[in-house]
């Protein structure tokens, strides 16, 4: 299985208000291993974003005024995810910005070129009820380290999403594969072979009480299958 672990900024919360996507990461993993080929874009919105999303993100106008278009960027985009499954923490955010910008370029919705999206806010919301399931709750819970995540970046929040995703369906304890991708070194090849002929394992046998009480049984069971019982016993 295909998966992209999706993630955006933005110029405010907006979509249907004008506001414009700034940023996008993409971070591929094919089988549960995460393969390297990723996608990171910048992109210029044309206008400023509001001063909260700033202080989340801190890419500012000036910055992103020399990036491409989203015109400019939505072939590569489309190229990478498609046929994939799109993993979003608050899916209907990303989707809704995605699809406003897709509208403005007279595309059909990203949904139509995806093989589907799956939302780990709604996941971690059953596994978690009543509790905060923000990504960074989320990496504070099952132990994915976040220390480098001073600001909000798509890239950054899409590699993170990936090792939530991988604990939340409780799969391998990481996703960091070895420059050279050898399977061999990755945690779930890390278990030593137990020889078990050097422990002296006990027979324990049942008492004349015991058997005689697991005759019994088999007789209730032959009583009751009309003498269909296959096991017969010792």
């Amino acid at each position: 299985m295909r998966q992209i672990f999706f993630d955006t900024e933005t110029t405010g919360l907006m979509a249907e208000g004008g506001d414009r996507i700034i940023e996008i990461g993409c971070i591929e993993m094919v089988n549960r291993q995460l393969t390297g080929n990723n996608l990171h874009l910048y992109i210029n919105p044309q206008r400023a974003s509001h001063e909260d999303a700033l202080r989340v993100h801190g890419l500012t106008e000036q910055f992103l005024s020399t990036k491409p278009l989203f015109a400019q960027v939505i072939e590569p985009l489309l190229e990478f995810v498609a046929g994939a499954e799109l993993v979003i923490h608050n899916a209907p955010f990303d989707i809704g910005f995605i699809n406003a910008e897709m509208r403005r370029l007279k595309r059909p919705p990203i949904t139509d070129i995806v093989a589907g999206v799956r939302d780990t806010l709604l996941m971690a919301r059953e596994m978690f009820p009543g509790k905060s399931n923000s990504l960074d709750a989320l990496c504070r819970r099952l132990e994915v380290d976040n220390s480098g995540r001073t600001l909000h970046g798509a890239l950054l929040d899409a590699e993170l999403l990936a090792e939530v995703y991988i604990r939340l369906t409780r799969g391998q304890d990481s996703l960091v594969m070895d420059d050279s991708g050898d399977r061999s070194k990755s945690a779930e090849f890390k278990l030593a072979a137990v020889d078990l002929s050097r422990f002296d394992l006990p027979v324990l046998q049942a008492s004349e009480a015991e058997q005689q009480a697991h005759l019994a049984v088999l007789a209730e069971l032959d009583k009751a299958s009309g003498g269909k019982r296959i096991w017969q016993g010792a």
